[in-house]
């Protein structure tokens, strides 16, 4: 059924899809698949809107929300006509007051034929801009001012024999003035003056006649014209625009300046003046999590609205518990999604996904703990074995040491890397993998091997770099110094200041210094050491490239140089080919019926897009021609489907490629093959190919190097080889600082800065700072505890 949905022209391709490799499976449950990877870069997503919890939230407001008056901030509710007529009798016997519907408020126009129109009617007088008028004889108004129109509709007098009368009076002003009423009670005090009183069938001031629409779910969206808010549309800032970085490789949002008419709350002002305990939508959004969840658990609602809103906080109430549980108590659901990691997200998406309570389902996670501090590894352990034991199965992908001890059951494949790989080298449990010697994960888990720490610290050269002052989002005023010549790491819980010091401040202020970046630096007083450095680089995890079309050789400037060496062979230059004509990316060479992509897109409706080989290049993206070049036999397209690994070996000979090669090899990234999409590579795998490229260059010693958490996606092997290249850095001069929750590479830092004590608006200062071993003996780092540990080991 679903292939018969296709257009005709899809269904063509449907031939050419491979199947999988694989020849049965058996037990297959409906599975759910939890990646890393951020949901999206739309500055409309947030973390409460991606969870549900915004969405059942707008509705709370919509059924219970007390709306408020913006300027007298008094109660605003709406009254059925038979509420405001015994309201109104509910004056002193006798008393004399003027029936009237509030036409117009603030209201340009003329006027005359609405006059004529009510004269005709019977209408005898209306109020005009305070003073009455008869409508008999009406004139124009000056359309280019704002007035206010009040049409008397009758002159009463409080009695029960007149009920009837004022009940058929509001009925007709309600029907005039689209549902308000207004009240004149004359002779209110001394001096005859009248006292106004207004109503409403909608929502409505009674001092002023402000009124609200029926409140809805959509009025509280700051995604919806009906709730955004008109200076900004809703976003919450002004001036928003995409910036590429000093590499030109990132789309990333600079938010220029906060709206002044929502003061970054989104929402119109009315939706920020319904509120339910004197919060509104916007603040509770504001609030972190685990504080969001104390409120809704201690909310006490009259009997009525309690009522109505028992469900709708039962599914708020889940849903943040969760949240808490996986450890992102610390965010705020206004937070946005694009400036979430890639372990935060994944975390976020499990709690929405075991706050739904599904039944024997296969969960596929990758790499769930990225991102989390050691203390809180024991949360998402807890959550993932709750899973499990409501009868689904968890398949996860996993580095870490203690998701792996706590683990039913085991696969463990080796014995290397890409083509080294593929094997089923050891299965079973802790024990059993932790007592097979092919395996190299039970080598480190058994301690036959381990990540050695260094024999002493290094002290550095004496100077610092000093960033003071720094406040952005939790920060309290943080000085940060590092000592040039080490290796520097930041730790501290989850949610507790690191990337926002670290990222947001000191690069952003670093990179506009030395590359007059675009980009704003959160706020810091003053920077202090920018002469002794010659760039600033940040080595991030996002990927290296946009498109199929980028690949790791592009990328650390090696195929520049096997395209060279190709145009220089005697057979290309009989040809007149030129180092262009070995570009996939460029025509004369290339496979025009792919353009050089190797694939062709397949537009698939309600499933993600398909690349299928291109039937004339099989996916190798040259023509013909040009694949008839060879050197040792082998073609360019050949080089391109080579691992690193291959590659080394096969350019022996070529010192600039194979030294460019080898840089690949050191960072553990033998395996991955030259032509490979760079889109495929995962974000550990990028962060890597970076680091090759910088270790490529020639060293200058004025380097400073940021690394937001490289171990994501290693090995026990890998990040010994990662701790090796990071103290290679530092050996020739250069300054690294590392974001970091593992503790092999915490243990190696020459100096350590904790944040804490815990994260959010709790986090925000530096707790401890010095060598592991000082930092180990500070009580209130939760670093340190962890620390103390393994130091005694």
């Amino acid at each position: 059924r679903y292939v018969e949905s296709l257009s005709s022209y899809a269904r063509n391709f449907m031939e050419q899809l491979k199947k999988p490799d694989v020849d049965a499976i058996h037990g297959l449950s409906p599975a759910i698949a939890i990646d890393q990877k951020s949901v999206t870069t739309n500055p409309r997503s947030t973390v409460g809107t991606m969870t549900e919890i915004y969405d059942f939230m707008r509705l709370l407001f919509s059924k219970v929300g007390a709306p408020q008056c913006p300027e007298h901030k008094i109660p605003v509710e709406s009254q059925t006509p038979k509420q405001i007529v015994d309201d109104i009798m509910k004056m002193p016997k006798g008393t004399k007051f003027l029936l009237t519907a509030p036409i117009a408020r603030g209201k340009k126009g003329e006027f005359l034929a609405d006059f004529q129109k009510w004269a005709k009617r019977g209408f005898i007088r209306a109020k005009v801009d305070g003073k009455w008028i008869e409508l008999e004889k009406a004139k124009k108004l000056a359309k280019t001012k704002r007035h206010d129109i009040d049409l008397l509709i009758d002159r009463l007098i409080v009695d029960e024999k007149f009920k009837r009368r004022l009940s058929e009076s509001v009925n007709l002003s309600v029907e005039m003035a689209k549902g308000q009423v207004a009240v004149e009670v004359v002779g209110a005090s001394k001096g005859g003056a009248h006292k106004i009183k207004n109503y409403s069938i909608h929502s409505a001031c009674p001092e002023c006649g402000f009124s609200f629409p029926e409140l809805e779910p959509r009025y509280f969206s700051f995604n919806n014209p009906r709730g955004a808010c008109e200076g900004c549309d809703g976003l919450g800032y002004i001036d928003a625009e995409y910036y590429e970085d000093e590499n030109g490789e990132e789309e990333v949002w600079y938010d220029a300046e906060v709206c002044p008419d929502c003061n970054g709350q989104r929402l119109k002002p009315e939706v920020l003046n319904v509120v339910i305990k004197e919060k509104n939508i916007a603040e509770l959004s504001q609030m972190p999590a685990e504080d969001l969840l104390s409120f809704f658990k201690g909310l006490k609602l009259k009997k009525r609205e309690a009522l109505i809103a028992e469900k709708i906080i039962e599914q708020i109430v889940n849903r943040l518990t969760y949240l808490t549980r996986v450890g992102t108590g610390y965010l705020s659901l206004d937070r946005a999604t694009r400036t979430l990691s890639g372990g935060e997200t994944q975390r976020i998406r499990l709690a929405t996904q075991v706050g739904s309570a599904l039944v024997g389902v296969l969960y596929v996670l990758d790499e769930p703990s990225i991102g989390l501090h050691p203390r809180d590894h024991h949360r998402l352990l807890g959550i993932l074995q709750e899973i499990r034991e409501r009868g689904n199965t968890i398949l996860l992908v996993e580095h870490d040491e203690d998701t792996i001890r706590a683990a039913d059951h085991i696969l463990d494949f080796g014995p290397g890397a890409g083509t080294q790989g593929g094997e089923l080298v050891a299965q079973g449990t802790v024990a059993q993998i932790m007592k097979n010697k092919k395996s190299l994960t039970g080598d480190f888990l058994s301690g036959r091997k381990s990540i050695s720490m260094p024999k002493e610290r290094r002290s550095g050269n004496g100077a610092h770099l000093s960033l003071r002052g720094a406040v952005g989002n939790n920060l309290k005023g943080v000085d940060l110094n590092i000592p040039f010549g080490t290796l520097t790491g930041v730790t501290g819980v989850s949610g507790s200041g690191k990337s926002t010091l670290v990222i947001d401040t000191l690069y952003k202020a670093l990179a506009q210094k030395l590359y007059k970046a675009v980009a704003q630096p959160s706020e810091y007083e003053e920077l202090e050491g920018l002469d002794l450095i010659d760039k600033v680089i940040n080595i991030n995890q996002k990927p290296i490239g946009r498109t199929p079309r980028s690949t790791p050789a592009t990328y650390v400037g090696l195929f520049p140089l096997i395209r060279n060496l190709y145009a220089q062979l005697p057979e290309a230059k009989i040809r007149g080919y030129k180092p262009g004509h070995f570009s996939f990316n460029v025509k004369g060479g290339r496979c025009e019926v792919c353009a050089g992509g190797g694939q062709v897109k397949m537009e698939m409706h309600f499933l993600s897009d398909v690349y299928v080989d291109c039937e004339s290049c099989q996916g190798l993206r040259y023509s013909p021609e040009i694949m008839s070049v060879r050197y040792k036999e082998k073609s360019i397209a050949d080089v391109l489907q080579m691992t690193v690994g291959e590659a080394t070996e096969f350019f022996r000979n070529h010192k600039v490629i194979h030294r460019k090669l080898e840089t690949l090899q050191r960072v553990g990234l033998d395996y991955i093959t030259l032509g490979q999409n760079s889109t495929t590579l995962s974000g550990g795998e990028a962060q890597r190919v970076k680091l090759s490229r910088e270790l490529s260059k020639r060293p200058t010693g004025k380097t400073f190097y940021i690394l937001d958490e490289p171990t994501t996606g290693l090995h026990f092997e890998d990040v010994r080889k990662l701790v090796e290249l990071l103290h290679e850095l530092v050996n020739v001069g250069n300054t690294v600082l590392v974001i970091e929750h593992h503790l092999d590479v915490i243990k190696n830092c020459d100096h350590l800065v904790d944040l804490g004590p815990d994260g959010g608006r709790r986090g925000g200062q530096i707790v401890a700072e010095g060598t592991p071993e000082q930092v180990a003996r500070v009580m209130k780092s939760e670093t340190g505890k962890f620390l103390k540990k393994i130091l005694k080991e």
